[in-house]
């Protein structure tokens, strides 16, 4: 092989990341602090119409801190699509209540309204819809069940920054939160990281306690107190969920760079869908008119006339130097889930067949052009084009 492996993501750091981080190593302050601050801030405002932030180590813990505000808890059910990533229902058992895993429309991927309805009982507490690959989810459909049967709804938006759906930006929906990812494959990232955003100032205050350890008062603002600040309560068992500044400083300049980061990917997939289209292939479904696909995965499906298994296909495409991943594994495909739950592949019928044929493309914004070009050449030569 001649060429460089090209990866299926990489992420896009630069000096201005770099050196912001430095100057967080030589302030004395590597823990959450006034970067972190600063960035929930920032976040806040770029998301808009009065939301709050509040900065935290994953969205996985973000998810968790959310649905423990909205007042999930022991024996409740919770509503998660089954072509998800395992935190969405594993933060649900943290909680010590039950996913309720449902299918998935066919051409989106994201979440079934009607499958929602269907799986709603007197035990159900709340709704977790997943804007699959950064497009957004049917929410006024959502919303509509959830207000009809008294149900909270938390947005796991880990691939959906910055989608937008009816013209409004996800975190800004009438939904009780919305949790963002920066991991380090995401359309920006601090590392590890993430963002609870919220409308409702209670469910931020809880989401603030219950970070770091149930405490009544913020440890930043008590060792930088010029005034004896020591003394503290622990009012709940609360968690370690507390953002660092060593990564608030890089999510900074990630989010000054987020706009135009998005316009490469926007750029890359419509690249995608003209020279992919006429290929043995089901491209990715498309935004409304009026709103934005995050682009955070590129997911095609192989069709039956291709005539190659998912699999072989990743393997030819590791052979000529290229990544490729598969988004997702359906959650009633894991043996935690099937075996739990006694699932199986007919109750799913659209997420197990999407699984059997999907294939991530490489899709970021370190790739160039020629990286893209060698991308579509080689699935060409794959599918005999």
């Amino acid at each position: 092989m001649s060429e460089k492996f090209l990866p299926y993501a990489l992420p896009d750091i630069g000096e201005e990341e770099i050196n912001e981080v430095i100057e967080v190593l030589r302030s004395g302050w590597v823990t959450t602090g006034p970067r972190t601050k600063q960035f929930e801030a920032d976040f806040a405002a770029f998301i808009g119409d009065g939301v709050e932030a509040i900065a935290v180590n994953s969205a996985t813990s973000g998810l968790h801190l959310a649905l423990e505000a909205v007042g999930v808890g022991p024996g409740d059910e919770v509503i998660v699509p089954t072509y998800t990533f395992t935190t969405t229902a594993e933060v649900v058992r943290y909680l010590g209540a039950h996913p309720v895993l449902v299918d998935v429309d066919p051409e989106t991927l994201n979440i079934d309204p009607q499958a929602i309805r269907r799986a709603i009982t007197d035990k159900t507490r709340a709704i977790v819809p997943v804007h699959f690959a950064g497009l957004a989810c049917d929410m006024d459909a959502i919303i509509a069940i959830a207000r009809e049967h008294g149900l909270k709804v938390v947005e796991d938006a880990a691939h959906s920054l910055p989608t937008s759906y009816n013209g409004k930006l996800i975190g800004t929906l009438d939904t009780d939160a919305t949790v963002f990812s920066f991991y380090a494959n995401k359309t920006m990232t601090t590392g590890e990281g993430g963002m609870v955003v919220s409308k409702h100032p209670e469910l931020i205050k809880r989401c603030k306690v219950m970070r770091l350890h149930g405490i009544s008062r913020d440890a930043f603002d008590r060792y930088v107190s010029k005034a004896p600040a020591w003394y503290y309560e622990v009012i709940e068992p609360g968690f370690k969920y507390n953002m660092p500044d060593l990564a608030a400083a890089v999510g900074l300049h990630q989010l000054k760079k987020l706009r135009r980061f998005h316009l490469a990917r926007m750029d890359m997939a419509e690249r995608y869908d003209v020279e992919l289209a006429g290929l043995p292939l089901i491209l990715p479904a498309k935004p409304k008119m009026g709103d934005a696909h995050a682009w955070h995965v590129y997911a095609v499906r192989l069709k039956p006339e291709a005539g190659i298994e998912r699999g072989e296909f990743i393997q030819r495409m590791a052979d000529k130097g290229i990544g490729c991943s598969v988004h997702f594994i359906p959650l009633h495909l894991h043996p935690v889930w099937r075996d739990g739950y006694q699932l199986k592949p007919e109750q799913f019928p659209h997420a197990q067949l999407a699984f059997e044929g999907e294939v991530s493309l490489p899709l970021y914004t370190r790739m160039t052009e020629a990286d893209q070009t060698r991308v579509i050449a080689t699935i060409r030569e794959i599918l005999g084009a």
